[in-house]
């Protein structure tokens, strides 16, 4: 990924290929789990909503980027230059497309209004073209360990952190603000409903508030994802050359899980568990029981959530 310029330096070849299998491991999860969310939404009709598309663009995003993250070693030239391009494009994309989930969210449940899927071309434009732009400022690109990045040196490093981390941070600030505003919103609404509701109601309620409450963790996992490869491209300004092996393990390990972590957040959601379990549901209850039991449990009790929310969200 973009970050694994880490590798080089003062890192031994046993080092870089710790790194090379941590990060094809890490990187196979995560295009396991991604793909597995562009899947449920090409089979799965019922998921095909404008909210749950905007999911499926951040996994499509997830997917490629783990799968050009796991090409190890390629050749010089042209695929040298298309893995570097490509890993960087596709990383930067997914969490450009986190931060339309969080505008769309802040725009329905905040701001009131109903035109999100007006501005689904806006949302191509903002992730897709413009990430092309920033990709061309890259230079000329070289192979770093066993993948490809940008020209390295001070004026690498420099393009590096305002082509990728700058955005990235601006994307953490941004989705943090804006599921702050979204969460104090409807923990407002949703205590007044406590309030005002009966008793047998208001565990409901609560349950409710806290489902809503994990949206707060979205923000986390980019800074999960990304913490340990800031602190190392601010290392290597202060020591360059000087490489810190397990900080690069940590670097390299948490990046490429990324997109396991998009997959599980925003795409394992209890639509999609519903919609599994509708599929199950189908088949003879041998089948069915192959099933986890709170999937089971929480497919019966899936209606009722909604409507729950629906009601108060009202």
């Amino acid at each position: 990924m973009a970050t694994l310029q880490a590798v080089s330096g003062s890192l031994t070849a046993s080092e870089r290929g710790i790194l090379t299998a941590i990060n094809s491991g890490a990187s196979s999860l995560s295009l396991v789990g991604s793909g597995f969310i562009v899947l449920c939404y090409l089979l799965f009709k019922e998921l095909r909503k404008f909210s749950f598309k905007l999911v499926f663009f951040l996994a499509l995003s997830d997917m490629f980027c783990s799968f050009f993250s796991i090409i190890g070693d390629p050749s010089k030239g042209y695929f040298c230059y298309a893995q570097g391009y490509a890993t960087h494009f596709f990383c930067v994309a997914s969490f450009l497309w986190t931060t339309t989930i969080a505008f769309t969210l802040h725009r329905t449940v905040v701001r009131h209004k109903t035109d999100v899927e007006d501005l689904e071309s806006m949302f191509h434009l903002y992730v897709w073209v413009i990430r092309s732009i920033g990709n061309h400022h890259h230079g000329h690109i070289s192979r770093v360990a066993a993948w490809c990045w940008a020209q390295t040196g001070l004026t690498g490093q420099v393009v590096h952190f305002v082509t990728f981390y700058a955005p990235l941070w601006g994307a953490i600030l941004f989705n943090g603000f804006t599921y702050f505003q979204v969460i104090r919103m409807l923990n407002n609404a949703t205590r007044m409903a406590v309030g005002m509701s009966e008793r047998g109601h208001q565990s409901d309620a609560r349950s409710d508030m806290k489902a809503l409450n994990r949206w707060g963790y979205y923000p986390l996992i980019l800074i999960g994802s990304w913490f340990f490869g800031t602190i190392n491209r601010m290392h290597d300004f202060i020591e360059p050359g000087h490489k810190i092996f397990w900080l690069s393990v940590l670097d390299v390990g948490m990046a490429a899980l990324m997109g396991l972590f998009n997959s599980i957040a925003y795409g394992l959601n209890s639509s999609v568990r519903r919609a599994i379990y509708e599929r199950f549901d189908l088949f003879p209850d041998r089948f069915g029981r192959l099933l986890p039991r709170n999937l089971r449990q929480r497919g019966q009790q899936q209606d009722s959530e909604l409507i729950s929310l629906k009601t108060e969200g009202q």
